[in-house]
């Protein structure tokens, strides 16, 4: 019993009559009304409920039905909700019929740096501007990153051109502090199974860029997103950013199977990040087509005005003109498929 299907005349005492029940049980329940239907989606050990009570639940007032999800993910999956969430941040709409394009350098150098590429990403089309100001690196003595000043610069670039912020946490100590900058928190592929972070993630209404591991399967990721689902969090949008495979031409492969089959699995949006995927500026414009192609909901891109002096990922950065002529070439590709490059 891990699903309830509520008839559509159910009422309201009925949903709470049926929660209290949950609750008597020791379990709680997450509530989502659809335009025809409510769904409860059950949480807790549902394995302890017996036959003979999932058949006394199932002939309550308003109960229409009741199913088993042997799935690990229960709230993530398509059988709890089956129409897209959408997730809007401060009217930038995401898994709606938009794409939209969150745009930035890999690290926040300095200040001018990212007021700069801010309005170039924005004059271009971006949705986003993103940025990292606690950078996860591979070697101890790489750039850590300018911290909670990054922040404030990514909190000026907000100011000047209205584009929302997109940045990564690191440590769940530093929660509180990223709450208070940024508009949406991303987890890189290193936290996704950091799954004390993601619970604490899952107390708060902030959306989450939850990125797929390195070595994730599908199930792995969905579970990952499950845990902040499950604290009461719904706002979280799914991105692949590549795996690692024996293949060493790209630093990671570009799983574009899992965007169309995340798509069909689940609810949440679902985005590409195509610069680390293949860690080759090269490949950075014919992979972001390739995702929105696959289904994905909108691509992430790391521009830098100029590479080869970057901090970090220079190799994998686009230059602002580039990033202008990714957007041009996106205008067709996108509206073939039905759907529109926009902000709103």
């Amino acid at each position: 019993m891990d699903i309830i299907v509520l008839r559509p005349d159910a009422t309201d005492e009925a949903l709470r009559h049926l929660l209290k029940k949950l609750e008597s049980k020791g379990l709680s329940a997450h509530v989502s009304k659809g335009t025809e239907r409510t769904i409860v989606g059950v949480i807790g050990d549902t394995s302890r409920v017996t036959e003979e009570e999932e058949d006394a639940i199932r002939v309550m007032t308003g109960v229409e039905n009741v199913m088993r999800i042997l799935k690990p993910y229960k709230l993530a999956s398509r059988e709890f909700k089956a129409e897209g969430t959408l997730i809007d941040v401060k009217g930038r709409v995401i898994g709606d019929k938009k794409i939209q394009v969150i745009a930035g350098p890999c690290a926040i150098e300095n200040k001018t740096l990212i007021m700069n590429i801010a309005e170039k990403v924005k004059d271009a089309g971006a949705s986003f501007i993103r940025g990292g100001a606690f950078k996860p690196r591979t070697s101890p003595y790489s750039f850590q990153g300018l911290g909670e000043e990054g922040l404030q610069y990514l909190a000026d670039a907000r100011e000047r051109t209205g584009l929302p912020v997109v940045t990564e946490l690191m440590d769940p100590r530093d929660i509180e502090i990223m709450v208070k900058y940024a508009d949406i928190i991303q987890i890189g592929a290193r936290n996704m199974q950091n799954f004390m972070m993601l619970e604490e993630l899952g107390k708060m209404q902030k959306p989450i860029l939850l990125k797929r591991g390195l070595s994730a399967t599908i199930e792995e990721t969905l579970s990952a997103a499950e845990y902040v689902l499950k604290g009461g969090n719904r706002e979280v949008i799914l991105c692949e950013r590549g795996i690692r495979t024996f293949e060493t031409y790209t630093r990671n492969t570009l799983d574009l199977a899992a965007v169309a089959a995340l798509k069909m699995l689940t609810h949440l949006p679902v985005i590409a990040d195509p610069s680390h995927a293949t860690g080759r500026r090269d490949l950075i414009v014919p992979m972001a087509r390739a995702a929105i192609t696959a289904g994905a909901d909108g691509v992430m891109v790391e521009v830098h005005p100029d590479p080869e002096h970057a901090r970090c990922d220079g190799p994998q950065s686009l230059t602002p003109t580039g990033f202008s002529e990714l957007m041009d070439g996106l205008v067709p590709l996108v509206a073939l498929e039905g759907k529109h490059l926009g902000v709103g």
